[in-house]
C-alpha cells in the first residue's frame, strides 16, 4: 500500500531535486513578473488533489478567513479572477438593498484612463458612465485634485487602482469620497503589502479587490477577491458570486440558517426552498479548495515577498539614477509601495524613443509591459462608450507614447537586477554619444 505521508514526502524531495539552473545574461529571460513557488506550495496542493478538493469548500472559507485577518478586514470573498472581483465590487453598488444610495444606470464613477481594462469594465457593464481623470507623471496615479475637479451631479463613485503597487493618496480620496457621499472602490490588484499612511492599501475603500494571478503579489493560479468591512455589502458580493441565491450557506451545507423551507421570498409559495431562491441577477465566478491551499501556503511566504519586491525596486532606481533621457519612477509621499513592476518613461526630448529601448532589451531576453493601457479610450474597443473627460488626459497620453516597465518580483536575483541597469544604461550611452569631432567634421561637407 503507497503511504500518504511517503508521497508527499516524495513531492518534497523532487521539488528540492529541481535545481534552478544558473543565470546567464543574455540567454535566461528575465520576466517581469511571476509566481514563486516551493516545496510547501507542491505538497499544498498535493494534499488537496489527493482530497479530492475540486470544488470550493472548508479551504477556500479557511483562505478567506486568513487573507481578510492579514489586510485587518472584516470579510473576504475569494473568486475566479481579479478582473471578477471587480466586477462582483461595482456590480454590489447597484444592488436594491442599498436602497437610495445604490448606483444606477447613468450614474458616474470616477477612474482613470491609464490602467488595466477590468478597473473600468464593470462600470460599463452596469450601465454606469466612467469619467476618466488624468494621472501625476512622477506616481503614474490620480490625485484628489483630479477627482475633486471631476465631480459632477451624477458622480456617485470612484474606482481606482495602485498603479505598479504605489498607493494613490488612498486616505485622502477616501476623505473626498466621504465628504460627497460617493463610493469609493479600491483596486489593491497590484498592491498587496503597500501601505498608505502607515495602513495597508485595500483597506480605505467600501470594497476592495486583489487579484492572485501569477504576477502578482500571491497566487492561486488564478483567483481573486473582495473583502470589506461591511457585513452587508459582503452578503451581496457572495449573492452575486453564487449565481445570485439568496441562500448563504457554505457550499456542502444545507440549512445553515435553520430555516431552509421557512421563507417566503417574492412571488414564491411559503416554504420554497431558500437553496434555490434568487435575490440577484448573479454568476458563478467561485473558485477552487485547490486554488485556496496553493492561498494559503502562498500567504506564509507574503511578507517575504513584499521585502524582496522592495529590495529589488531600490536597486533598480539606485542604479539607474540619473540615466539621460529616463524619467524613474517615486513612491508617492506618505506611501510605503510593495511594488509590482518599475516603471521607466522616455523623455520626448531624447535621441532614441521606447520602441527601440524596449527592442533592444527584449533582444538581451530583458521582459518589458507597457503600463497596462497606456490611454484605455485610444484603444478600439473603447472608441464609442459612453464616458466624460475632466481636463485633459495629457499625462496618460504621454505615458502610451513613451512608458514601459521591467520586473521586481521576487524570482528575480541582485545578479538579474545588475545586469538589467547595466544593459539600461548602455543603450542609453550608445544612444546619446555626443559624435566625435572628426565625424562633425566630415558631416558638414
Amino acid at each position: 500500500m503507497i503511504d500518504r505521508e511517503d508521497l508527499i514526502r516524495s513531492i518534497r524531495e523532487y521539488h528540492e531535486q529541481q535545481a534552478a539552473p544558473p543565470f546567464v545574461p543574455g540567454v535566461t529571460e528575465i520576466q517581469s513578473s511571476g509566481a514563486c513557488l516551493d516545496a510547501d506550495d507542491k505538497t499544498a496542493l498535493a494534499e488537496a488533489a489527493l482530497d479530492m478538493r475540486i470544488a470550493g469548500g472548508a479551504l477556500a472559507h479557511r483562505f478567506e478567513t486568513s487573507f481578510a485577518r492579514k489586510l485587518g478586514m472584516r470579510k473576504a470573498r475569494l473568486t475566479n479572477s481579479g478582473s471578477s472581483a471587480n466586477l462582483l465590487a461595482i456590480t454590489a453598488l447597484t444592488a436594491p438593498e442599498l436602497g437610495e444610495a445604490r448606483l444606477r444606470p447613468g450614474d458616474e464613477v470616477i477612474t482613470c484612463a491609464a490602467g488595466f481594462p477590468t478597473t473600468v469594465n464593470p462600470i460599463l457593464q452596469n450601465g454606469l458612465v466612467p469619467v476618466f481623470v488624468d494621472i501625476d507623471e512622477h506616481t503614474y496615479n490620480a490625485t484628489p485634485e483630479s477627482i475633486a475637479a471631476a465631480i459632477g451631479p451624477r458622480t456617485r463613485a470612484v474606482a481606482l487602482a495602485h498603479t505598479l503597487g504605489n498607493p494613490f493618496p488612498v486616505a485622502e480620496v477616501a476623505e473626498l469620497c466621504g465628504a460627497h457621499e460617493m463610493f469609493l472602490v479600491e483596486d489593491n490588484c497590484d498592491a498587496v503589502g503597500s501601505s498608505y499612511r502607515d495602513r495597508p492599501t485595500g483597506t480605505f475603500g467600501d470594497l476592495s479587490t486583489v487579484s492572485f494571478y501569477p504576477a502578482h503579489h500571491v497566487t492561486t493560479g488564478e483567483g481573486g477577491c473582495v473583502l470589506t468591512d461591511s457585513l452587508a455589502l459582503a452578503r451581496i458580493v457572495k449573492s452575486l458570486r453564487d449565481w445570485g441565491r439568496d441562500c448563504w450557506c457554505e457550499p456542502g451545507e444545507s440549512n445553515r440558517c435553520g430555516r431552509r423551507f421557512g421563507y417566503q421570498l417574492g412571488g414564491l409559495p411559503y416554504g420554497y426552498d431558500h437553496k434555490y431562491i434568487y435575490s440577484h441577477i448573479g454568476y458563478n465566478l467561485k473558485a477552487t479548495d485547490l486554488q485556496a491551499a496553493l492561498g494559503l501556503s502562498q500567504l506564509a511566504k507574503l511578507d517575504d515577498f513584499v521585502i524582496a519586491r522592495r529590495r529589488n525596486w531600490t536597486r533598480l532606481r539606485e542604479g539607474l539614477d540619473g540615466a539621460a533621457h529616463l524619467r524613474l519612477p517615486e513612491p508617492t509621499p506618505g506611501a510605503d509601495p510593495s511594488w509590482f513592476g518599475f516603471a521607466l518613461t522616455v523623455a520626448p526630448d531624447a535621441p532614441f524613443d521606447r520602441y527601440a529601448m524596449v527592442t533592444f532589451l527584449e533582444s538581451r531576453r530583458i521582459a518589458t509591459r507597457s503600463l497596462f493601457a497606456g490611454n484605455l479610450l485610444r484603444h478600439p474597443a473603447y472608441a464609442a462608450v459612453p464616458h466624460r473627460i475632466s481636463g485633459d488626459l495629457t499625462v496618460s497620453d504621454h505615458v502610451a507614447d513613451h512608458t514601459f516597465w521591467i520586473g521586481v518580483y521576487p524570482g528575480i536575483t541582485d545578479e538579474m537586477t545588475d545586469y538589467m541597469i547595466s544593459s539600461i544604461r548602455e543603450f542609453v550611452a550608445t544612444h546619446t554619444r555626443s559624435p566625435s569631432p572628426t565625424s562633425s567634421a566630415e558631416d558638414s561637407r
